[in-house]
């Protein structure tokens, strides 16, 4: 039999043509590169110390895990950015010429997460709640609610008819707004109970996902609302985990449970620091640390005396404050307003600096003599011992240490009065019962000070100090009438001159906040921050994810 080689031809034109493919295969893979691209999804997990309670803009105030997310989740009819509202909810809004009303126009491209449009009603219900004698939250909100006549004139048109002339007000309206729609049989004295303040709804850049139970996970996942955004985010969620610690923070960034923390203590920022994959961000914010003086007769005989409070502000290194105690993260401030807000005027403002001499001589001359071989001056007999209320935290209590330990030297004997509760440090504050108090302060946006440093503010709010003089009253309450800022700025100037002189408090530093984000999520830039928010206002850009794409590689020839 003759062998049939056409089989074997066949064979070998097939083999030729796999040897032909593979070659080819590799002349074009030779060209061929892998790259990574940003991908979308992925849930972006940062810490927070502390846990929700109210997720409600009308009972946030107490709590500031509360208040973080609420201002995530809610909007006012405004905000305020450098001491000037600027509209959010509210498109526009014009005051009559007597000053006595204000009436707002809304937006007409607002809706709430669940899709139903933001209307007037939605407004006159949640202010409705703070006129209510029945309201849990802050007195001060009922007071001023109840005294402000509301109406609903259209679907996008509501008007507020105030006693007397108030520019002050438009601070009121920042407040967020919440869907009567959702709340409906909801009372001012059944709102803390409701379960809305665990599932909320409002019309935010980010949105609570109804089917989660945060208080059982001990994390509450928020996704962008798309219809605050330009554009859409890379990332799908933004999960905020709890934390009761700071140990227990720094401990889940450097294992990977988060990818960010929330606020970086100035006493974790040394430790944080360390850790490879941190990328750290600062930047200044609305927040300041003060000393209040108790000038009443409830206080020391030593802060009752203009001189002495003078002299425990020049005898006090506030530079040496933020630069060692808290890591450099303040700056130091003079007087009552950011340098942000257009009431600040520091050519007015007398600035006490150390001037440890000068301090001591003050002290002499008030009658607070150290006699030789004494640790501690005396007014005769009455030692300076000055009882210092303290709000116990890791970072209050190294910065009220460092301040006793520049005090004694002067011979001053601070004794710190620490306190874990705050309830219990607001107590004593309002009772008078210190004659130094270590303040955290988050001013209005609007510089009206009046609730703070009025002669009817030590009977009917925040005045502490007790501090009493007739003309800055003046002051304030004639600024409060003007509604121009050209108006309003002399009578800010003179109530300036009277604190600069009477010193009722000594203003510290403003404070540095810092962000910690793990070196893997790219694209994240932090600017300026005026609301909490303000921190995700490139959150579009941020990547958490990236997928690999083969592309055509570079001609290195070229």
């Amino acid at each position: 039999m003759k062998p049939d080689i056409r089989w074997q031809l066949l064979l070998a034109a097939a083999g030729f043509g796999l040897i032909l493919a593979l070659l080819s295969y590799q002349v074009q893979s030779a060209g061929l590169c892998t790259v990574q691209v940003p991908a979308e999804g992925g849930v972006y997990a940062e810490g927070i110390l502390g846990a929700p309670q109210y997720i409600n803009p009308l009972l946030a105030d107490p709590n500031p895990v509360d208040r973080e997310l609420s201002s995530l989740i809610f909007d006012g009819l405004t905000r305020y950015e450098n001491g000037v509202p600027v509209p959010v909810l509210a498109e526009s809004w014009e005051v009559s010429e007597d000053g006595r009303t204000v009436r707002f126009f809304l937006r007409e491209d607002v809706s709430w997460h669940d899709g139903r449009p933001l209307t007037v009603d939605d407004v006159l219900f949640t202010y409705g709640l703070l006129q209510s004698d029945d309201f849990t939250g802050d007195p001060a909100l009922t007071r001023l609610w109840q005294s402000v006549i509301m109406r609903g004139i259209d679907e996008r048109t509501i008007e507020f008819e105030l006693p007397e002339p108030y520019s002050g007000f438009l601070e009121a309206t920042t407040r967020g707004i919440m869907p009567a729609h959702v709340l409906e049989g909801v009372t001012a004295a059944t709102l803390a109970d409701s379960s809305f303040n665990r599932q909320p709804i409002g019309t935010g850049p980010f949105m609570v996902d109804s089917s989660q139970n945060w208080e059982a996970s001990r994390g509450l996942s928020l996704s962008p609302f798309l219809d605050a955004w330009s554009s859409a985010a890379q990332i799908g969620n933004l999960l905020f985990r709890f934390y009761a610690s700071e140990s227990e923070l720094l401990e889940a960034f450097e294992r990977g449970e988060i990818q960010a923390i929330n606020s970086v203590s100035p006493v974790m920022l040394p430790e944080l620091a360390e850790v490879p994959q941190a990328r750290l961000f600062s930047t200044s914010v609305p927040r300041y640390t003060a000393l209040l003086f108790n000038m009443t007769e409830s206080g020391s005989a030593a802060t009752q005396s203009g001189a002495v409070r003078h002299a425990l502000a020049m005898g006090l290194d506030r530079d040496k404050l933020v630069d060692e105690t808290i890591n450099g993260q303040g700056i130091v401030q003079n007087g009552p307003y950011l340098t942000s807000s257009w009431a600040h005027n520091s050519s007015v403002t007398m600035i006490d600096s150390f001037q440890p001499i000068s301090a001591t001589v003050a002290l002499e001359d008030s009658g607070w003599v150290l006699s030789e071989g004494e640790t501690i001056r005396r007014l005769q007999e009455q030692p300076m011992i000055l009882r210092f209320l303290v709000y116990d935290t890791p970072t209050n209590r190294v910065i009220a240490e460092s301040i006793s330990e520049q005090w004694t030297e002067l011979g001053i004997a601070p004794q710190l009065l620490l306190f874990t509760n705050w309830r219990e440090f607001r107590q004593n504050l309002a009772a008078g019962e210190f004659d130094v108090a270590l303040v955290d302060i988050t001013p209005p946006g609007d510089p009206d000070l009046y609730d703070f440093w009025s002669q009817e503010a030590i009977v009917r709010g925040q005045n502490y100090a007790g501090w009493n003089r007739r003309r800055a009253s003046e002051a304030l309450e004639n600024g409060r009438r003007l509604w121009s800022i050209e108006e309003r700025k002399p009578f800010y100037d003179s109530f300036l001159r009277y604190y600069s002189e009477d010193l009722p408090e000594l203003t510290l530093f403003q404070h540095v906040y810092t962000y910690a984000v793990n070196e893997a999520v790219t694209g994240v830039e932090i600017g300026r921050i005026g609301h909490p928010r303000d921190r995700y206002a490139s959150m579009a850009n941020w990547i958490l994810r990236h997928r690999d794409v083969t592309v055509a590689c570079p001609d290195e020839s070229v």
